[in-house]
């Protein structure tokens, strides 16, 4: 028997998006019967993103209380389909989910891998040039999974980093990573600040790489250089966006960033291998997935915006049976 996380309507029926909190809860499932070339894997941690938070808020697009909740995961293969090489059982797996789009950067995108997320709004979208070596780039509300993999990267690609945060102490733990600078963005003139901390030679930004949305089109016109990129993985404080004329007129490059293509996946691999990156953790929940209380205690530190890095539950000592 399998269990998995899901969360649950409230009286039966659907809340009104960001009024409502669904409680979570445990389903038992049947454990599926790998065919053909399918793994059965069973997880042995799994993270938490804003989209499980958003999900719970009826935030998320296509809200389903059908579909298991934490999409970020790691485990050990423990069955294989006739057609599958009996190599892989015992093995230690990521996974990709992306389905026929082996080499294509642009093909369809589903936003659960986020630390390839990362990798793509640094390198696919801003490019060589805009995020490589020598290059500045500003990473937006550092504290989160993505950006800060987005960080450990341009750090390891020999980028200048700058960070935004609310917190200095998020800041901070940033430059203890390897970020050159970082402001409080909720003080007066930040923008300012900002830009004068830059290298030698550098007046504008090459690339912004943010989560959050709302005015950012706005606040990139005065931080990017002309045809600087504006590279977006989510928006966490606004789902709309406002494309000014000044932004025009500095032809500013927004650019949309989720998940990747299977190239992406293998090169930001073989870059983690040879520059020995590892994510940020914030906290690890040595739990069973049927501990519901513990796993919402993350949410409330998700909700609240106190993590800095990765908030993680770490199934393998549990006993409560599969978690497939």
């Amino acid at each position: 028997m399998s269990k998995a996380v899901y969360i649950s309507p409230i009286d039966g029926k659907p809340g009104k998006p960001g009024q409502v909190y669904y409680p979570l809860t445990v389903r038992n499932l049947p454990q599926p019967s790998p065919q053909g070339r399918e793994l059965l894997v069973k997880l042995t941690a799994a993270s938490l993103n804003h989209r499980d938070l958003f999900l719970r808020q009826h935030l998320y697009p296509g809200v389903t209380f059908d579909v298991p909740l934490l999409a970020d995961g790691v485990g050990e293969v423990v069955g294989a389909g006739p057609d599958a090489s009996g190599q892989w059982k015992g093995k230690r797996v990521i996974l990709n989910p992306g389905v026929g789009w082996k080499d294509s950067p642009d093909g369809p995108e589903e936003p659960t891998g986020y630390r390839l997320t990362g990798w793509r709004a640094l390198v696919s979208k801003a490019g060589e040039k805009n995020s490589g070596n020598g290059a500045a780039v500003l990473i937006t509300g550092i504290g989160g999974g993505v950006a800060l993999i987005a960080l450990r990267f341009a750090v390891a690609r020999g980028a200048h980093v700058y960070v935004t945060s609310s917190s200095q102490e998020k800041i901070q733990k940033a430059i203890d990573l390897g970020a050159a600078g970082g402001v409080n963005y909720k003080e007066e003139g930040w923008e300012k600040k900002l830009l004068a901390s830059l290298p030698s030679g550098k007046k504008n930004f090459d690339a912004i790489i943010d989560g959050a949305g709302g005015d950012s089109i706005e606040k990139s016109v005065k931080l990017l250089k002309p045809g600087g990129i504006l590279s977006i993985y989510g928006m966490t404080v606004s789902p709309k966006m406002t494309f000014s004329m000044p932004a025009v007129l500095k032809n500013i490059d927004v650019r949309g960033s989720t998940m990747g293509s299977r190239k992406e996946f293998k090169d930001m691999i073989e870059f983690v291998k040879a520059k020995k990156i590892h994510p940020v953790i914030s906290r690890v929940l040595k739990a069973q997935i049927d501990d519901l209380p513990a796993i919402d205690g993350l949410f409330e530190d998700m909700k609240q915006g106190t993590q800095f890095g990765k908030l993680v539950i770490d199934f393998s000592g549990a006993s409560s049976g599969s978690k497939l």
